[in-house]
């Protein structure tokens, strides 16, 4: 809305060249606002926008913005600029912009990387795709156990200016095996001589690296958190979820659905960035599946053709009838599918479901 607002203010001063200017003023907005404007404004005049930014604040907003803005702002800018950005982005925010690019593109901006975030980052993209590894962040607050509470605040101080989020912290032993984890403002009411393990109740919920991503969703949903550990085979803690991810996915998983409620295949591309031929072929499946049953209903209307022959009025009621029909099916499919997406029934229930859609 803001952005929408103070659009023409925006362009003039872009077109005048006083950028000092428009640094100052977009410095006030969030970098929410900033990504809606970037995405209003003409492609030439998106990367001024962004160039006047201060390095965090651009890092920020490029985060906000959909992939293919990224990508237009990352071809329109140099190597230096691309690796500032790319070197201070989230690293679980950093492997889904690299996931989504040609492989030969996303391994020339892994060489841009410092050598400790090309690290995290061959790491993240390492894990199996659609898995909980590819979520994950490696920046988070670990603490030991036997550390008094006075300790643990100022390791905090410390480490916590770049973490994802400081909401929950982690309780690790000597072999960096979780343990626990505890709500920050537990230790913030707790005396300053306790320690850790006083706070300690060693009931916690992770992820496995290998999990799907449906499931992180689940359990999100179940235990209303806003970070989950993740840890491998050993249960050695090895990053963090946060739900801002869990929600894009959620959004992904939704739209699949509701695509597959179109008979639709799922479209990994935004409807109109999609290529035609590739729509087609989305779509074409169904639509063959659809008409060789439409000709079963034809079947049938001949079957009966000399009743209708007798009784021509009855012929008033087949497109009545067949409409009545395609309307059940969409009733069947869109509480089928939604059922199986919200886990209250699953593929193993299909004779249950058939028994019941017949009947009724």
């Amino acid at each position: 809305m803001l952005s929408k607002l103070l659009m023409p203010e925006i362009e003039s001063l872009i077109a005048e060249r006083k950028l000092s200017i428009l640094k100052e003023i977009l410095l006030e907005w969030t970098p929410a606002d900033i990504a809606d404007l970037i995405l209003d404004l003409p492609q030439q005049e998106k990367v001024i926008v962004f160039r006047v930014l201060p390095i965090d604040l651009a890092t920020d907003t490029f985060e906000h913005l959909e992939f293919d803005t990224q990508e237009e702002l990352l071809k329109a800018m140099g190597n230096e600029e691309v690796a500032a950005i790319l070197n201070d982005m989230s690293p679980d925010d950093r492997t889904a912009l690299l996931e989504e690019l040609p492989g030969t593109y996303a391994k020339r901006l892994i060489q841009l990387l410092s050598s400790d975030e090309r690290k995290i980052a061959q790491t993240l993209l390492g894990y199996p795709e659609n898995s909980v590894g590819r979520l994950m962040t490696p920046d988070y607050i670990a603490v030991r156990e036997n550390w008094t509470i006075s300790e643990t605040l100022e390791y905090i101080r410390k480490h916590g200016a770049d973490k994802e989020t400081l909401n929950v912290i982690y309780v690790i032993d000597e072999k960096g095996k979780l343990i626990d984890d505890i709500k920050i403002r537990e230790i913030i009411l707790a005396p300053l001589d306790k320690k850790v393990s006083d706070l300690m109740d060693e009931n916690f919920v992770a992820f496995n690296v290998h999990d799907d991503q449906e499931k992180a969703v689940e359990v999100f949903k179940k235990y209303d958190r806003v970070a989950l550990p993740v840890v491998d085979k050993s249960g050695v803690l090895i990053g963090i979820v946060t739900v801002d991810d869990v929600l894009d996915v959620a959004e992904e998983e939704a739209t699949e659905d509701i695509h597959k409620l179109g008979g639709v295949e799922a479209l990994e591309e935004p409807y109109s960035t999609m290529p035609f031929f590739l729509m087609i072929k989305k779509r074409v499946v169904w639509l063959t599946v659809l008409f060789v049953g439409e000709m079963l209903t034809a079947s049938a209307m001949g079957f009966f053709e000399d009743e209708i022959a007798r009784a021509v009025v009855l012929a008033l009621f087949v497109p009545l009838i067949i409409s009545s029909g395609g309307n059940s099916g969409s009733q069947a499919a869109t509480l089928v599918i939604r059922a199986i997406a919200l886990g209250e029934v699953t593929l193993s229930d299909w004779w249950h479901i058939m028994r019941r859609e017949i009947l009724s």
